[in-house]
């Protein structure tokens, strides 16, 4: 007896059922988190959350709008998310940092969810991002770690060595993740 989920899954051919693709979809994903539809703002938070139940990330990195009836490719400026609001307990190796992004996902970063910092190439400005969900490849979905909240970690950082570095960095569910390298002692003319 095929249960009604096959049926839903694999519909009546022999294969799997694919999602139409509508190839690049009108949607804009700015790097403050703003959504945009062919230009204009989408200013309804619960419609912006909605569609962000079904962003997805390919194997190529693409961003992704996908249902199991339709799929299409999306622009996304930086990351799709944004983490707004900080939340820690306990110290160390027992601190937990939890973040609220622009769409009310509450993540707790750790073995799952790694903090990263970027840099930039020419400025070397240090970008953070927070992992949300695993992508199709190698390519998570991330939240960008807004610039008040990156304040916010620096204060709670501390001192450690990583591979032989001198890193400033954060505990968080047992996980210790570096934000920067330390000025060598003795760089500005004092030992």
């Amino acid at each position: 007896m095929r249960k009604v989920s096959d049926l839903i899954q694999k519909g009546p051919g022999d294969g799997p059922r694919r999602p139409f693709d509508h190839g690049e979809l009108p949607f804009v994903i700015r790097r403050d988190g703003a959504w945009l539809y062919r230009g204009s703002l989408i200013g309804r938070k619960e419609l912006v959350c909605l569609f962000a139940t079904v962003l997805r990330r390919d194997a190529e990195g693409q961003y992704l709008l996908e249902t199991p009836a339709e799929r299409g490719v999306i622009a996304v400026e930086d990351a799709p998310f944004v983490a707004v609001e900080l939340g820690w307990s306990g110290v160390g190796l027992d601190q937990e940092l939890t973040f609220r992004t622009n769409i009310d996902q509450v993540i707790t970063a750790g073995p799952k969810h790694p903090i990263r910092v970027a840099y930039d190439l020419v400025t070397s400005e240090p970008t953070p991002y927070v992992h949300v969900l695993d992508g199709a490849g190698r390519f998570p979905l991330e939240a960008r770690i807004g610039r008040a909240v990156y304040y916010e970690l620096v204060a709670l950082a501390e001192p450690c060595e990583v591979c032989g570095r001198s890193v400033l960095g954060v505990w968080s569910s047992g996980c210790f993740f570096p934000l920067g390298d330390l000025p060598d002692e003795g760089q500005d003319g004092s030992a």
